[in-house]
């Protein structure tokens, strides 16, 4: 039987750390994974959209999960997100992935052509036989890659015993209920959309993979530990604060990525540099942005923390 605990909980989606060149940077990856491990989180979603994966190569991806594995492997539940926009690069990832010794590796569908069921099937399927010794997590985002993960496709899916579950990240909360029924006692769902993790946790996700919990892990983190416990009343007002964060995170000219990692700087002293283009840069009209971001952070550390 898998061990499915390792899963549920609180796992941040492991942001780009880039050097001032903008290339990946191996010492700046490996300081985030070590900020998170102090930090007391799950595990790490590492390589998916909070990783830029759309912006970098095959190496890039490779670099960023060796450096991660290198210090937190074992560590911490390690998921890699192994999907490119061709099979034969997925399959390339997912058998270093499983080389390296993660624990799982997910995947989107391919996106651009909308493909039918059954070749998206046909693709995850390959996926998950180029690591054939690792669980596999279909990653359903419907409003980026353009199709949806269907009840049937997902059955079709479970028939491969390495598909553990969905990191599901469309907006309806009911698709986490549906997901979590189909798949029965023994899958993983992962809620998505940050704005509703407690949402998503009381209609049955098992934990949650997002791409805002790594600025503000405490709060997340709090949040998850009042749901365990039955007090999800304790937990709504956080989200409250999370999602008036959130929505400052993205006013700015810059990506909410690159706001993100302002304000990781600010407050946690971290510098994994800026994003890749064509995400927008942070530019000096962002400071007040960055700046109400931070004092939204500590104000809620205040109220829900100390």
């Amino acid at each position: 039987m898998r061990d499915l605990e390792k899963y549920r909980g609180v796992i941040p989606a492991f942001y780009a750390c880039y050097d001032e060149d903008g290339e990946i940077s191996g010492e700046r990856t490996e300081a985030l994974a070590l900020h998170f491990l102090k930090k007391g989180v799950k595990g790490l979603y590492v390589n998916g959209s909070s990783g830029e994966c759309i912006y970098q190569s095959v190496e890039d991806r490779k670099k960023v999960l060796e450096h991660v594995m290198k210090v937190v492997g074992g560590k911490l539940t390690i998921i890699a997100h192994v999907a490119c926009n061709n099979t034969k690069d997925s399959v390339e990832l997912a058998a270093h992935a499983e080389k390296l010794g993660v624990d799982a590796i997910a995947a989107i569908p391919p996106i651009y052509f909308h493909l039918p069921d059954h070749a998206i099937a046909e693709y995850w399927n390959d996926i998950s036989a180029a690591a054939p010794h690792t669980d596999f997590v279909i990653y359903n985002i419907p409003q980026l890659a353009g199709v949806a993960l269907s009840p049937s496709l997902f059955r079709k899916m479970r028939e491969n015993p390495n598909v553990i579950g969905v990191k599901n990240s469309s907006m309806p909360v009911q698709d986490i209920q549906i997901f979590k029924a189909l798949g029965g006692e023994e899958s993983i769902v992962f809620n998505g959309p940050d704005e509703q993790f407690v949402g998503g946790r009381l209609m049955g996700a098992d934990g949650g993979i997002g791409g805002t919990y790594g600025v503000m892990p405490e709060l997340f983190l709090k949040m998850d530990a009042y749901i365990r416990a039955g007090e999800a009343e304790k937990a709504t007002p956080i989200q409250y604060a999370v999602n008036e964060i959130i929505s400052a995170l993205c006013s700015g000219h810059g990506s909410m990525y690159a706001v993100i990692k302002e304000v990781m700087k600010k407050r946690e002293g971290l510098d994994i540099g800026g994003v890749r283009k064509p995400q927008a840069a942070v530019i000096p009209e962002d400071q007040p942005v960055i700046d109400h971001a931070a004092e939204l952070i500590d104000k809620a550390m205040e109220t829900f923390i100390r």
